[in-house]
């Protein structure tokens, strides 16, 4: 018996689920852009409301780590710590590229056999946040921001149908031109795709450190200055 609290703050969406024993028994997404900071704690209060209304105890939270925005990253941290120090829980981290994966393997298992996944966030200018994964998760490549050209995934293209998805793959479609390259609309990380990777972490105790956790930011924050003189 399992419930998990999910948060879901990488991307300009934010979201908050709840599973209980792999089913999905509660969910909210916020879509009209940034707005983790505004609306997560309002969001992760009304998920904590619904389930005390149930009688249902959390077992865990369950935080998307990232790659993805860097601000995004710590209010999704600050407020699943958060939770659970207040509530005594368990954190579990997962990756929030092989996130995305999920809803590709349950929505499209006609690909084949052979296929690799490659989700893709938005980075700067046309570089992206991505790796490979096979369609049994397993990761064939290092995470990493790499910037896209004609050559990206050349490799892999020549021996793979590759399939490219999430919001920073769309300014790579006219880049990435191979018959085995294939994009996906539509996939975006979501709490709720969290709860198959959470409950099988959760099955193996497979938990992060909550006082010791940081989000996998993968590159520095870099502060931009402001051109407006006024502005404080």
């Amino acid at each position: 018996m399992s419930c998990i609290l999910h948060i879901e703050t990488s991307t300009d969406v934010c979201s908050v689920a709840v599973s209980q024993d792999g089913a999905l028994i509660y969910q909210q997404a916020y879509t009209e852009g940034p707005s983790a900071s505004q609306r997560l704690g309002g969001m992760v209060e009304e998920a904590l409301s619904f389930t005390d209304s149930h009688a249902i105890p959390f077992d865990a939270v369950a935080l998307s780590q990232g790659p993805g925005s860097y601000t995004g990253l710590r209010i999704g941290a600050s407020m699943a710590k958060g939770v659970c120090y207040g509530r005594d829980l368990r954190l579990i981290a997962l990756p929030t590229l092989e996130v995305m994966c999920v809803p590709v393997l349950l929505l499209h298992d006609d690909l084949p056999d052979d296929s690799l996944l490659c989700p893709m966030i938005d980075a700067r200018r046309m570089e992206v946040y991505t790796s490979l994964y096979d369609r049994a998760l397993h990761q064939q490549t290092a995470t990493e921001a790499k910037v896209i050209d004609p050559s990206a995934f050349a490799e892999e293209l020549e021996k793979h149908p590759i399939y490219f998805f999430g919001n920073g793959s769309g300014k790579c479609r006219d880049t990435i031109v191979h018959p085995n390259a294939h994009f996906i609309e539509g996939i975006t990380p979501l709490a709720k795709w969290m709860s198959p990777l959470a409950e099988k972490a959760h099955a193996r105790g497979q938990f992060a450190d909550v006082a010791y956790f940081e989000p996998y930011y993968l590159k520095e924050f870099v502060a931009i200055k402001s051109r407006n003189p006024l502005s404080v």
